[in-house]
């Protein structure tokens, strides 16, 4: 457990200029506490405490500005910056080494109890407030533009953008 709280606490000082040392990180970075706690609302979560998971991920939220489902899925250090008003929904998908931006939106599309969140894949980084609706894929080491609506799979190594995001490399 430890190893991963500091394997966190490393990726986010390595892709953050501001962070100064990684202790600043463990104390006072919310997109790094909000990944911590969903690790426990997750594994509460498929454990069968599914209203102690809902009820605890509502208490990060309040803390952190970061609303995490806890049935999402989430890999190794995968990072939010700044964090305010990112959020995941409960069918959501995200690899190992994904940075995301504030006001990110990993959203469905319809009301069926179906996979109906974004699958994030391995290396993506996906800018502020971009929108990614439906049970679509954004291939490993894409990135999404910032405000970027996405609705349709991404390529592996693609770069989108705009509204709605099309590739541009």
């Amino acid at each position: 457990m430890f190893r991963r709280l500091r394997e966190d606490t490393r990726a986010m000082c390595e892709r953050d200029p501001a962070a100064k040392r990684c202790l600043e990180v463990a104390l006072a970075y919310p997109g790094v506490h909000a990944v911590w706690g969903h690790r426990l609302t997750h594994r509460l979560w498929n454990t069968d405490f599914q209203l102690l998971a809902r009820l605890l991920s509502h208490v990060v939220r309040m803390l952190t500005g970061v609303e995490i489902h806890p049935g999402a899925t989430i890999g190794r250090r995968v990072t939010i910056d700044h964090g305010m008003g990112v959020v995941i929904g409960e069918t959501a998908e995200i690899g190992d080494d994904v940075h995301m931006y504030h006001g990110v939106t990993l959203g469905g599309n319809t009301n069926e109890p179906v996979k109906r969140h974004p699958t994030i894949e391995d290396g993506v980084q996906i800018g502020a407030n971009a929108t990614l609706l439906g049970d679509i894929t954004v291939g490993e080491d894409a990135a999404v533009g910032a405000g970027s609506v996405v609705t349709r799979d991404v390529e592996a190594g693609a770069t989108v953008v705009g509204v709605p995001a099309k590739r541009v490399d």
